[in-house]
């Protein structure tokens, strides 16, 4: 079956079934896959070591950032490069199958830019 087959499939009456949904949500499931998803794509082509991901998304623990990782890296979504060197040196960076992610990442800061602004209530 071809992309196109797929595609088609997948979008019969312009909708996929739940189950194609769930499966493509829990890929990007948790607190801080796309922030770190936002910051590979902005140091691209640049891989970010671990340490600098740390520092560009403060309120993370260093063992949920490791556990975020280790899912977009079994998922395909990230590759991780790991240097024989003491102290061990650590790179991410976005694989094929991650970069594609790009368009899907900028229609939602595009969509939550267009956000009405709500005023609060006022006492009148």
């Amino acid at each position: 079956m071809d992309s196109n087959e797929q595609k088609s499939k997948l979008w019969e009456d312009g909708y996929c079934s739940p189950e194609q949904a769930e499966k493509a949500f829990r890929l990007l499931d948790g607190r801080w896959k796309l922030f770190i998803l936002y910051h590979l794509f902005r140091s691209e082509p640049s891989p970010l070591r671990f340490s600098e991901l740390e520092r560009l998304i403060p309120n993370v623990s260093q063992r949920m950032l490791t556990l975020q990782l280790r899912s977009l890296e079994r998922h395909g979504i990230v590759r991780r490069q790991v240097f024989a060197e003491v102290p061990p040196r650590v790179q991410y960076a976005l694989t094929t199958f991650g970069r594609d992610l790009r368009p899907v990442l900028h229609g939602l800061l595009l969509w939550a830019d267009k956000r009405p602004r709500f005023q609060s209530p006022t006492n009148d």
